[in-house]
């Protein structure tokens, strides 16, 4: 059995927060660098090499690379070899993002109650995600979540009888329906089985994948490819909505067992900086 500190958590978890809102993931920037260089529209080209100059201007001065620092999503894989100390799991996780977002001078944009909208000023809590793995290692992924690209966001009960091509049509009006709301060039996650939840929580997941990594099964691999081909050639939304071929980046689908009955999917829409950071313990 591995003691950790639970302090060990709190420092990593802070650290993460400021790392993943002040640097994209390198696969994420080289897309849109690689988009820029294939984009037929002027207007398209420029807003994209704007998003570039945003990039080089945030690494520069050491600030985020978005006014909207998100809401803290923290996924743990834990080690079934784990034992922590010195306190609780879930309280230094919250300790962590306190002290990142507060000492790290990044916006604070989570409110206490949906209804009262009360700012808890240290965008604690939150969104945690625990899984237990074999070994005696922790895993933590902060993904600061902004919300032009949340509310976006959609899910769909199917029943049995649709299939793939249902899936990539609802997708797509999903796609037209936000248009430019999301900050395109957006990347897509999305979640195909388990229930109502779970397809959602796998979406999130789909956005923490690395833009360079396909699918494993070649079945759905394809149909990440084909479903990001088609939201380039047939929506127009472009780069911030103003047109173009260059309405999303990278398209990533994790997919669950489901019941008979059932075809769960979620959509999960990131934007053109869909941040995450990781660290192993």
């Amino acid at each position: 059995m591995r003691e950790i500190d639970v302090s060990v958590i709190t420092k990593t978890v802070a650290e993460l927060c400021v790392r993943a809102n002040k640097l994209l993931p390198d696969d994420l920037a080289e897309a849109i660098s690689a988009c820029r260089g294939c984009e037929r529209n002027p207007l398209a080209k420029s807003v994209l090499g704007d998003i570039e100059a945003n990039l080089d201007a945030a690494k520069e001065l050491d600030i985020p690379i978005c006014q909207d620092t998100g809401m803290a999503v923290v996924f743990l894989d834990i080690g079934q070899d784990v034992h922590f100390v010195g306190g609780s799991l879930y309280d230094a996780v919250n300790k962590g993002v306190h002290n990142g977002y507060v000492d790290g001078y990044l916006r604070c944009s989570v409110v206490s109650d949906p209804l009262r909208r009360v700012n808890t000023k240290d965008n604690t809590p939150a969104v945690i995600h625990t899984y237990i793995v074999d070994g005696d290692g922790v895993k933590i992924t902060v993904a600061p979540k902004g919300f032009g690209s949340e509310n976006m966001s959609c899910l769909k009960m199917m029943t049995p009888a649709r299939g793939r091509e249902d899936i990539i049509e609802y997708v797509l009006d999903c796609v037209k329906t936000a248009g430019g709301n999301p900050c395109p060039p957006i990347v897509l996650g999305i979640g195909i089985g388990g229930d109502f939840e779970q397809c959602a929580l796998l979406a999130k997941k789909a956005l923490c994948r690395s833009v360079s990594q396909k699918n494993p099964d070649e079945f759905y691999a394809e149909m990440e490819a084909e479903i990001l081909e088609r939201i380039n050639r047939e929506t127009g939304v472009g780069p911030q909505g103003f047109g173009g071929d260059t309405t999303a980046l990278s398209v990533a689908i994790e997919t669950a067992p489901t019941h008979i009955a059932g075809l769960p999917v979620a959509v999960n829409f990131g934007c053109h900086v869909t941040r995450h950071a990781s660290e192993i313990l």
